[in-house]
């Protein structure tokens, strides 16, 4: 972080900005112009507020300093302070998937001085500079400030994560205007990218030890030869010529039809209807989705759609669930209904003490204090009706929809307005609110306390424009809100009866506050948002001195839904041998209702909830305790997961692995990455990880799974049959997916196993000893007919292996067969030097080709049918 040193530094000068820094970084221009991969990103042009009115610029020529104008659905080209927005909210959103995986949109909020300038063009005009932190890879957290010095007193504003547009996010509503910050190497989405790492799939790394293996054969044969002529002469060039003659041991062109095939596999994957949307970012390593054996998933948009409703409200004495939502609607009726017939004089008064303790009262609160509190902002789009400004005028129902960073916070609003206390408005500082009887209540927001992983928990407090009263309200996860709300005796029993149902649980509650006290501490909160040197701490500080004694209004309960097909796919993965762990971040009894539902674990399965624990003893018994059970799903939290592979990383890895079914809840981002990592580490076993951005891709997930990849040797006469063996399938796809089971033959590898392997060799072996011998034996009175037989035998014994090897015959396959052997007898032409023409035509040719070619196949055909038939593969007995 910035020392004091850096103030004496002197600026880096720009139209009347400034950027302090510790190291000169502020000349960057976009350093990487030369990555080929980036080329299309550095030309891509924006608007350029100048002196000179807007131009337009090259994102590559792009300088800290600059003042970027972004459209709506364009992307971010460098890490930017937001200072304007065309939004009349005061505010926009970002997709930030590209960064950091998450669909959900993000809230951003410009400098509040800047926003208020009449029109962009006065940032120009203004003299202001900022001071940021030095360039770090955090892309979740940022400190800095916003010094305006032509006003009087001079303006000072903090900066955080809610004023930043990191580079390779997307503007999802209105147009904003940035202030470069950083560019080039120096970007967080730049300095959060690993070099990419070279993929090499397995089954390339088996063909290459069995390609040792064959050159190491080679030598040794080559050796051999040498030795049989009592190293006689000079032998070493003898090595290198068996070397070159036998040097076809080694199937060069088996690497070519691999990766032709591979990129076959690769088109036929985006092709396929039953997998939509698919795309093959690597056409080298299609291979290995036939040899997962572990499948990590995140929860929520992935087993689920990521779409809440909403389904209980629980008041401590009496909860309301769905089929009870119109008693709710009937009090917030009544509420406002007594409020419109009261004196204007009284009417706070009767709200604050008559009604107080009535159950209409307790129900409007908590209606009111989930339509206050939340980061959602109402658009009003136009829909042929009216026009746009008509209808935010108006309110338009028909033309009103919600923007959120999360679908919780919108299933929670569509709720209020579905029992009559509809968000109609919000910007920056305000929120409106329409009752049932259409009058619109006016909020003042004075304060956000944003959600983030670490606090579990957001804030908001808001000024009643029509009583002066100020209120803090607030809402969380219970882990969090029960040490901050008053004594109960319900909250906990509460919340984990709604969490076994499978619904995701927020605690809300509410303080008052006098004006006096809100005050104290917004002068306490500004002065801990300004200081630079452990903001966090100062700012959560403050912030937690309003959070006691806070009077607990109700529990909200929404449940995301199930993705369609979710539960027979889990099912099929799970009887295919393909272990499925689940990563979630919701409580316990959540997670493990979801687990229960989507069918990761069965209904006759034993669970073992591994408790809480904190340090190394509990640990230590917990994972004893967990050893004694057998065939059982875990379910642990993140707390506990990070204490056992502090401790037990090995143990808990190696007890885990065993377990049919996995879930971690609780579980934060970087415990999901590092679970992954852990896995692949410990077991050597292929891992999938499918994260929130693969949406509803779960339920064809399997199909991706039941390729089979069928891979010999060929020559160029042999090319065309062999390559298409990607057409083949041992069974059809419908049978695959009705017996997952077959998924296991896969994981044991053993369509190239050594013993797979060896098998090959002999009877290469033995169909070369036959093809040679048998032309040596055959071969009437030239030398040059012993080529033409043996040739001859060579090309008709390769074809018909490869058609022997065909499990399910396709037309393209018989057009490769007839198209080879169309190959090699056009070539005759060319060979006739090689080979005697005129011999070929004769029946003696016929006959000899006949049986050395039968006799080199034939028994091998015998053999097969007779395991067929005696031993049959798992898949041959559902074909038969």
């Amino acid at each position: 972080f910035y020392s004091q040193e850096v103030e004496a530094l002197p600026a880096v000068t720009f139209p009347n900005f400034s950027v302090l820094g510790c190291a000169w970084w502020a000349s960057c221009k976009g350093c990487l112009r030369a990555a080929s991969s980036m080329q299309k990103l550095n030309s891509q042009i924006y608007s350029k507020l100048t002196a000179r009115g807007t131009v337009k610029v090259k994102s590559s020529n792009i300088q800290v300093g600059d003042l970027i104008i972004v459209e709506k659905n364009q992307r971010v080209p460098a890490d930017m302070i937001f200072l304007r927005t065309s939004e009349k909210n005061g505010s926009c959103f970002l997709r930030t998937d590209q960064l950091d995986g998450e669909t959900d949109w993000k809230l951003r909020l410009p400098v509040t001085c800047t926003q208020r300038l009449p029109t962009a063009s006065e940032l120009l005009q203004i003299r202001s500079y900022i001071y940021a932190e030095e360039p770090n890879i955090d892309i979740h957290n940022f400190v800095g400030t916003f010094t305006r010095e032509d006003s009087d007193p001079p303006v000072n504003e903090s900066l955080s994560i809610e004023n930043t547009l990191w580079a390779s996010t997307v503007i999802a509503s209105g147009t904003v205007v940035g202030v470069v910050l950083y560019t080039g190497r120096e970007l967080r989405s730049v300095m959060n990218t690993s070099n990419p790492r070279s993929k090499i799939g397995l089954f390339d790394l088996e063909v290459n030890c069995l390609t040792k293996i064959l050159f190491g054969a080679l030598v040794v044969v080559s050796l051999v030869m040498v030795a049989l002529q009592h190293f006689a002469g000079r032998w070493y060039l003898q090595i290198i010529r068996f070397l070159l003659l036998f040097s076809n041991i080694i199937p060069i062109s088996l690497r070519v039809n691999l990766d032709m095939g591979k990129i076959v596999y690769s088109w036929v994957i985006r092709r396929d209807s039953k997998i939509p949307g698919t795309v093959v970012r690597s056409s080298t390593i299609p291979e290995q989705l036939g040899r997962i054996s572990y499948l990590l998933t995140d929860k929520t948009g992935t087993l689920t759609q990521n779409e809440m409703v909403f389904k209980r409200l629980h008041l401590g004495t009496v909860a309301y669930g769905l089929d009870s939502m119109d008693e709710v609607q009937s009090h917030i009726f009544s509420i406002y209904t007594q409020q419109s017939q009261d004196p204007p004089a009284v009417k706070g008064l009767t709200l604050a003490t008559k009604v107080r303790k009535t159950m209409s009262s307790r129900v409007h609160e908590a209606v009111k204090a989930i339509a206050l509190c939340h980061n959602v902002t109402p658009v009003y789009e136009s829909n042929g009706v009216t026009d746009q400004a008509e209808a935010e005028r108006h309110y338009e129902d028909s033309c009103r929809v919600y923007q959120a960073s999360s679908p919780d916070e919108v299933a929670l609003v569509q709720w209020t307005e579905s029992v009559g206390l509809t968000l109609v408005g919000r910007d920056q500082s305000s929120v409106q609110l329409r009752t049932p009887g259409g009058h619109i209540l006016n909020f003042t927001i004075l304060q956000i306390f944003p959600f983030t992983y670490e606090s579990k928990r957001m804030g908001i407090i808001v000024r009643d424009e029509s009583t002066g009263e100020i209120t803090f309200y607030m809402k969380g996860a219970d882990v969090v809100m029960a040490g901050i709300v008053q004594y109960n005796d319900w909250l906990e029993e509460e919340c984990g009866n709604m969490a076994r149902e499978g619904l995701r649980v927020l605690v809300v509650a509410k303080k008052s506050l006098t004006e006096e006290q809100y005050q104290d501490f917004e002068a306490r909160y500004v002065q801990a948002k300004l200081s630079v040197h452990d903001r966090s701490l100062k700012v959560a500080t403050v912030i937690e001195s309003l959070e006691m004694e806070m009077e607990l209004l109700c529990l909200t309960g929404v449940e995301d839904q199930l993705q369609t097909d979710v539960r027979p796919t889990l099912e099929t993965l799970r009887n295919a041998g393909i272990k499925v762990w689940m990563l979630t971040g919701d409580k316990l009894e959540t997670a493990t209702c979801t687990a229960k539902n989507a069918h990761l674990v069965t209904r006759t399965q034993d669970i073992h909830i591994f408790r809480l624990v904190t340090n190394r003893g509990e640990a230590h018994l917990e994972l004893n305790a967990f050893r004694r059970k057998h065939d059982c799903a875990l379910v642990i939290s993140g707390d506990s997961l990070e204490v056992c592979l502090k401790y037990y990383e090995y143990e808990f890895m190696e007890l885990a692995c065993q377990c049919p079914a996995v879930v971690c809840c609780r579980c934060a981002p970087t415990q999901k990455a590092q679970i992954v990592r852990l896995l692949q580490e410990r077991t050597g076993k292929l891992t999938c990880a499918v994260g929130e951005k693969a949406k509803s891709k779960v339920k064809v997930l399997y199909n991706l799974l039941v390729f089979y990849l069928l891979a010999r040797y060929s020559t160029i006469y042999t090319m065309f049959p062999v390559f298409s063996l990607v057409l083949d399938k041992d069974v059809k796809s419908e049978v695959a997916m009705l017996y997952p089971e077959l998924y296991k033959d896969l994981l044991k590898g053993r369509p190239l196993s050594y013993k797979t392997f060896l098998i090959w060799v002999l009877i290469s072996i033995y169909q070369g000893s036959i093809i040679m011998y048998g032309a040596l034996l055959l071969f009437e009175s030239e030398f040059v007919h012993i080529v033409a037989i043996s040739f001859t035998s060579l090309i008709l014994t390769e074809l018909l292996m490869v058609a022997l090897t065909i499990q399910t015959w396709h037309w393209l396959m018989i057009v490769a067969e007839l198209l080879s052997l169309s190959c090699y007898i056009a070539s005759l032409v060319f060979l006739h030097e090689f080979i005697d023409v005129y011999f070929i035509a004769t029946l003696s040719f016929l006959w000899k080709v006949t049986v050395i070619t039968l006799v080199s196949c034939l028994p091998l055909y015998v053999l097969k049918y007779l395991r067929r038939r005696f031993s049959p593969p798992s898949y041959s007995k559902l074909t038969s």
